[in-house]
């Protein structure tokens, strides 16, 4: 009777754990999901965030210098509010692309690049370096408003910059008319009920 009991508690903890297995997810490290993602934030920082013109307008003296001139002063205060909210959400948008090629990179990029332990070590470095300038300069913008650092503001483009040039070496091999269709794919599949 013991026994039985013993062996009715092994197989139901047997099936629970092969329940919790099973319900753990479909997400395949190194899948065609990760590249695509990975290829997503790499376009988000390459054409949205970092071209120049962009950043120049985000940090624009000439609209501080025009709005100091010939403004109130709740004018004033209000221009740098929501400039250093545009500043914040400018460093926390290519905080987070720089997080999400960083997943790919140390969970899937192997099984798709052969990179050299010199490039990795290099993207690796890359990567710490920009998400520190990324913190620091959330730090600063938000205690010292969106001019307070001209030049980590250009430190951190060029970080990102270089990690954007060595993801892309690194996904060079996955054509774009492949990943639009795995977009097409996941977000059909996303539509259908």
């Amino acid at each position: 009777m013991i026994q039985l009991i013993l062996f009715v508690t092994l197989g139901a903890g047997f099936l629970f754990s092969l329940y919790l297995f099973a319900r753990r997810g479909s997400h395949v490290e190194g899948s065609a999901q990760d590249v695509f993602k990975a290829r997503q934030a790499l376009m988000a920082l390459q054409s949205g965030l970092l071209p120049p013109e962009m950043v120049e307008r985000i940090f624009a003296k000439s609209d501080y210098e025009y709005v100091m001139a010939g403004s109130g002063h709740s004018i004033r205060e209000l221009f740098l509010a929501e400039r250093r909210k545009i500043a914040l959400l400018w460093v926390n948008q290519i905080r987070q692309q720089v997080l999400n090629l960083r997943q790919f990179h140390l969970g899937s990029a192997r099984f798709y690049s052969r990179l050299s332990m010199r490039t990795e070590t290099k993207l690796g470095f890359e990567f710490f370096t920009l998400l520190c300038i990324c913190r620091t300069l959330q730090i600063a913008l938000y205690l010292r408003g969106p001019y307070a650092a001209p030049r980590m503001v250009g430190r951190a483009t060029a970080a990102a910059a270089r990690v954007c040039d060595i993801s892309e070496k690194s996904m060079s091999f996955v054509k774009a008319a492949q990943l639009d269709a795995l977009g097409d794919d996941s977000v059909h599949k996303l539509s259908v009920p």
